[in-house]
């Protein structure tokens, strides 16, 4: 599938962007699933002022998503239309210590890089981030967090540019977080932020990430095609013990199958489509709720359009997903 180049419509001054733009790029290339249709154009700024310069410029009535590293993430077969924005390290990944406890940070930044930065200066508090995989942006939107501790906890301001193209400063307490979501204004891309944590001991901090990774690669498959943790934890229970106690370990569709480590985790074996891995998803949430009572949420973000014949309904006998009603950053 395709989609009409967008480039013609932004002439002549999409010539002065200095980043790279690239239409109906495959998607599948920097999603953690390698699943996905294309982005009918893919942009990926140079800095902070290219992205301000393009989203000034760029008409309101075209759909800007944000994707980050690509990692919490299914883009469906039928692929995103509009622009879809990626924040590359280069341009997006400083990160720089001050007033002894605080960093500051690109949304670019691979977590473990800001959790290796804050342990190398003495800063205690951000090790969670060792095991998180994805990029600080994705993180600051969706309250990322593990072992203990969540991203709302540390941030202290992010910095982000509007679809308007202004650049915005907002607090922890603007954004609204809650469980594995925020409120904060809608549109607002994020580019950096500023966190703080305590004074901690380098050889104790680097210590505790180590246990981080170890617990990692014993519960989790870490080195599967996979998008992390896929379902949030329902109020007062864990979603893999749900998962597991609904017979849907080692469950397949296809090539997607749910991970036989750690139930949370769906996995493409190989060539898993999508539209494979999101029916898995919905047949296990069906079969969790005929054996539990309880509906799981989705924690993993689902964008983009399903490809006709194949689109997926709820706990599938509901209703269809509304393809134009994936989530906007």
């Amino acid at each position: 599938m395709s989609f009409p180049d967008l480039l013609p419509r932004l002439a002549p001054w999409v010539s002065e962007v200095r980043g790279s733009l690239t239409p109906n790029q495959e998607l599948a290339k920097v999603s953690w699933f390698r699943v996905g249709g294309p982005a009918q154009l893919y942009f990926q700024p140079a800095d902070e002022d290219d992205l301000v310069f393009f989203l000034k410029n760029l008409p309101e009535e075209i759909r800007v998503t944000v994707i980050g590293s690509g990692s919490n993430l299914l883009i469906r077969d039928g692929g995103i239309d509009g622009v879809v924005i990626r924040l590359p390290s280069k341009g997006f990944g400083e990160i720089e210590v001050f007033d002894g406890t605080k960093l500051r940070v690109g949304a670019g930044l691979p977590d473990v890089k800001v959790a290796t930065a804050a342990a190398q200066a003495g800063i205690d508090g951000l090790s969670f981030y060792r095991g998180i995989p994805g990029a600080i942006g994705g993180a600051l939107y969706m309250n990322a967090g593990c072992y203990g501790t969540e991203t709302n906890e540390r941030v202290v301001t992010l910095r982000g540019v509007t679809r308007a193209g202004e650049v915005v400063t907002l607090s922890n307490a603007e954004m609204g977080y809650k469980y594995r979501k925020s409120n904060g204004p809608k549109g607002v891309i994020f580019t950096s932020a500023v966190y703080e944590g305590v004074p901690g001991d380098k050889d104790a901090i680097l210590a505790r990430m180590r246990e981080i990774t170890e617990m990692r690669e014993a519960s989790q498959p870490t080195r599967g095609r996979t998008g992390g943790s896929t379902f949030k934890n329902p109020e007062g229970h864990s979603a893999w013990k749900l998962v597991d106690a609904a017979g849907c370990r080692g469950l397949r569709i296809g090539d997607a199958q749910v991970s036989q480590l750690h139930t949370n985790f769906l996995l493409n074996l190989d060539a898993a489509s999508a539209h494979d891995i999101e029916t898995l998803g919905e047949t296990v949430r069906k079969r969790v709720r005929e054996t539990s009572g309880i509906s799981l949420s989705w924690e993993i973000r689902r964008m983009g359009y399903f490809v006709p014949g194949q689109e997926v309904r709820e706990f599938l006998d509901g209703e269809v997903f509304a393809a134009a009603e994936y989530p906007h950053p």
